[in-house]
């Protein structure tokens, strides 16, 4: 049984101009416990309207919301949101938020953000919470000392081992990492990327890590999938993807990578994402494509099997999937 199966998952917001089709027709799977999809791509690409999605955290301005979504044979798009709430958010699912440095409240000591969750189900006292917050922060590298701090006392690296010990403090079984490691220098990123490979090793923690950095997706997780323009346009494991990239989109975010061992440049990857509102007809990734042909402006490719588990949007493959026009 596939532990998460997502299936034509879509979001949009309004806007004065009309709809922001941020997720658009998404489908994705994490096939077992303790495995960790990336999901990749630059600004604007939907990325984090992806998480917002998946933990039913909606925006008010969101006018379509579709799509399903099994956990472990589960259907949870039946769920009230009240009961999406209480059962399996946190629970279930935790999420770790893009910018989640800041999102700790400046006025709280830090144990007492830790146990909030666990003090509303009212099951545990506060001494039994405190408890369990004290094994979390010492599993993510702290000490339970810092329960007794402010979070102005604490570095940027302990606020964000922090916000990972608050989404697993009730022992989730999926977590959703949104930009983790984006506001960290090189060192404290390393510190956490080993942190959230002994959680996957350890704990037998489902991930989606949700990152602009495919060399750091390539680190940590089993499989890729990489988003432009609100679709997944390439998705395979990570053992093909990055060594034999298909997209023309997933070739360039490889050759932007600087390399140790290498002589050639980074290349830059030209052009804007597309506008979301009113996307290119066709392929969205055409007009910055430097293998755009016929049917790339017309038509919106479907999804073509490259390889085991491995499947690529574009043109290129329709007719011969071993092509290699894009490499």
């Amino acid at each position: 049984m596939t532990f998460l199966d997502i299936r034509d998952l879509q979001m949009y917001y309004d806007s004065p101009r009309g709809p922001v089709r941020a997720v658009d027709g998404i489908s994705f799977s994490i096939d077992e416990p303790g495995e960790a999809v990336g999901i990749v791509g630059e600004s604007g690409s939907g990325k984090t309207s992806l998480a917002l999605a998946l933990m039913r955290l909606l925006p008010p301005n969101v006018s379509v919301y579709e799509g399903t979504m099994l956990l472990s044979g589960n259907n949870l798009t039946g769920l009230s949101d009240s009961e999406f709430r209480s059962k399996i958010r946190s629970k279930v699912i935790a999420l770790v938020g893009q910018g989640a440095m800041n999102s700790l409240n400046p006025v709280l000591r830090v144990g007492s953000q830790v146990i909030e969750r666990l003090l509303m189900e009212g099951t545990i006292s506060r001494r039994e919470a405190l408890q369990q917050a004290a094994e979390t922060v010492e599993f993510v590298g702290l000490s339970s000392e810092v329960l007794e701090r402010y979070p102005h006392e604490l570095s940027g690296g302990m606020k964000q081992r922090i916000a990972i010990a608050m989404a697993l403090v009730m022992s989730p079984q999926l977590v959703v990492l949104d930009e983790p490691t984006s506001a960290l220098d090189v060192s404290v990123q390393a510190q956490v990327m080993n942190l959230l490979k002994r959680l996957k090793a350890e704990k037998n923690l489902g991930m989606i890590f949700i990152t602009h950095d495919i060399a750091l997706a390539s680190d940590l997780c089993d499989r890729i999938v990489v988003a432009y323009g609100g679709e997944h346009v390439e998705a395979g494991h990570a053992d093909d993807v990055i060594p034999a990239p298909k997209h023309p989109y997933t070739q360039m975010l490889i050759a932007s990578i600087p390399r140790l061992h290498e002589v050639e440049h980074p290349q830059f990857l030209e052009g804007l994402p597309p506008d979301l509102v009113d996307p290119p007809a066709g392929c969205r990734f055409h007009p910055r494509c430097p293998y755009a042909f016929d049917p790339c402006d017309k038509q919106s490719p479907p999804n073509f099997t490259v390889g085991q588990s491995h499947t690529v949007r574009c043109w290129l493959f329709a007719e011969d999937p071993e092509t290699t026009r894009g490499r």
